[in-house]
């Protein structure tokens, strides 16, 4: 099944036997969020609070009654209770703690937009679980795990935060998120435009759904990664999956992959080639995810601009199949063995065995069904198609549910957002999501940054001195838009008395 096997994280660890059915680009981005390390912190010092809000578990029905608490926190050091505002992140899948210490650009605007911070947490994550360690015993419980859902939640604890904090009443909030955060933050703003002024949705790929886009963008920017920092280095890695094939055809041929590769488990048959290669498509796109201008520690301890050390291993694509693959070693030494402690490659590294796995990959098999395909033309990969039935039928085997892969168009609107808003779409030219995203002014207030030299919301993150000029001028125009709608709010409410 290739790219279609294995969504988020690879769960035949945990659950033996079962195969998530999802391709390595989700599984990948979900790995970055769950992941509890990171280097790059911000300037300021990050205080906050903890606190809980009683929610409800189905904010639709009427004949549920169950409720849970949710997470969120809140940081108010530079809040000023007149004139202020407040930066509402909209949790995606992952510990909140991890977005509130990640998020470096929320901590480094605080003082200058006088801003109270609110991190919440998505439902089904973190600590925030509906069904406490039931929450994912099956299908039936987590049947409350949607976008929509969680937007409610955010929804209710904003009206929440008004109704508790006397200031902040009267004051403008606006939705911070990235990736699938700002996907929510985008939505959160087209949903519920009464309770946040504006959005700022970062890498949000909010129309990488059925065909508005190709199915093959995602994988081609990848390759624009690895071959703008080396033609031979893509054309190399192409040629890898032949050349990987061609030494596992035997016995023989496994023992001799496993030993160059150092592998911790050595191959055995034909299923562990094919997640050898699902491993190593899955490092391509980390990188290009994270193709950071400093060093970071976020999936694995990387060098600064990983890629180009990447690809410096990958010079001559015109080798034997023996030396491509020693090549590959020296390429994925980089990711997974930087600090040089690493005796042997584990391929079950990249996943995690926390509980949001399990939500992620349910997220992929009900509303979040993003097409994903290779030709190995356009792209440096196995070529693979987009095949929903397939995809839909391990679903159905993994949670007992189908997709609705038209679902989150008929929601949200898909490219049919002009009557919206007050969001700012930020997207860096290295990131693949970008292909998803919008990257073009819609009207004159749903507005597209693009960010050259720059990877997976780069803007988010915290001020850097070796951060690109084009993320600081990024951050600059998304502060600026901010204030506007601030200021668009205050005159607003002054009208009005």
């Amino acid at each position: 099944m290739g790219l279609l096997v294995l969504l988020l994280l690879l769960l035949a660890f945990l659950m033996p036997g079962v195969a998530i059915p999802v391709p390595p680009a989700l599984r990948a981005l979900g790995n970055l969020h769950l992941s509890t390390k990171f280097t790059s912190r911000p300037s300021v010092d990050m205080k906050y609070s903890i606190h809980y809000l009683k929610q409800k578990v189905d904010h639709f029905g009427f004949k549920n009654d169950k409720h849970f608490n949710q997470r969120y926190l809140i940081a108010d050091q530079h809040w000023k209770k007149e004139g202020g505002s407040i930066l509402f992140y909209t949790g995606n899948e992952g510990d909140i703690v991890w977005f509130c210490n990640n998020t470096g650009f929320m901590w480094d605007v605080a003082e200058e937009m006088k801003a109270m911070l609110v991190f919440a947490e998505h439902r089904y994550y973190g600590q925030s679980l509906p069904f406490g360690a039931n929450s994912f015993k099956d299908s039936r419980h987590m049947n409350f795990l949607t976008s929509e859902q969680a937007l409610a939640d955010f929804a209710e604890l904003i009206k929440h935060l008004r109704k508790t904090i006397p200031a902040a009443k009267n004051q403008p909030f606006i939705a911070v998120g990235g990736s699938y955060g700002g996907m929510l933050a985008a939505w959160f703003r087209m949903k519920y435009p009464h309770m946040v002024v504006g959005a700022l949705a970062a890498s949000a790929p909010i129309w990488q759904f059925e065909d508005m886009v190709p199915c093959g963008v995602f994988m081609e920017i990848v390759t624009a990664d690895f071959r703008r920092s080396n033609p031979d280095c893509s054309k190399s890695i192409r040629k890898s999956w032949d050349a990987i094939n061609r030494l596992t055809g035997n016995g023989t041929g496994l023992n001799l992959v496993s030993e160059v590769l150092h592998l911790c488990t050595p191959l055995k048959n034909p299923q562990d080639v094919h997640h050898l290669k699902d491993w190593i498509s899955e490092t391509w796109v980390n990188l290009a995810m994270v193709d950071y201008p400093y060093e970071s520690n976020f999936l694995q301890p990387l060098p600064a601009w990983p890629i180009k050390v990447v690809c410096q291993h990958f010079k001559n694509p015109n080798v034997s199949d023996t030396e491509l693959l020693q090549n590959i070693f020296s390429a994925l030494n980089v990711y997974y063995n930087y600090s040089g402690q690493a005796k042997c490659l584990n391929m079950s590294e990249t996943s995690t065995s926390s509980l949001g796995s399990m939500g992620w990959s349910y997220q992929a098999c009900t509303e979040i069904v993003m097409p994903f395909c290779t030709n190995g033309i356009d792209d440096m990969f196995e070529p693979h198609a987009w095949d929903l039935k397939e995809f839909s039928n391990d679903c159905y085997r993994q949670w007992g549910v189908k997709p609705r892969p038209t679902w989150i168009t008929s929601m949200y609107g898909g490219k049919n957002i002009s009557s919206h808003s007050n969001i700012i779409f930020s997207n860096g030219d290295l990131d693949p999501w970008s292909g998803g995203g919008v990257t073009k002014n819609i009207t004159d207030t749903l507005v597209a940054i693009n960010i050259a030299e720059g990877a997976h919301h780069l803007d988010l993150r915290a001020n850097n001195a070796f951060d690109p000029m084009t993320v600081l001028l990024a951050r600059s125009m998304e502060v600026r838009h901010m204030k506007k709608w601030i200021r668009d709010f205050y005159a607003s409410l002054t009208k009005k008395h």
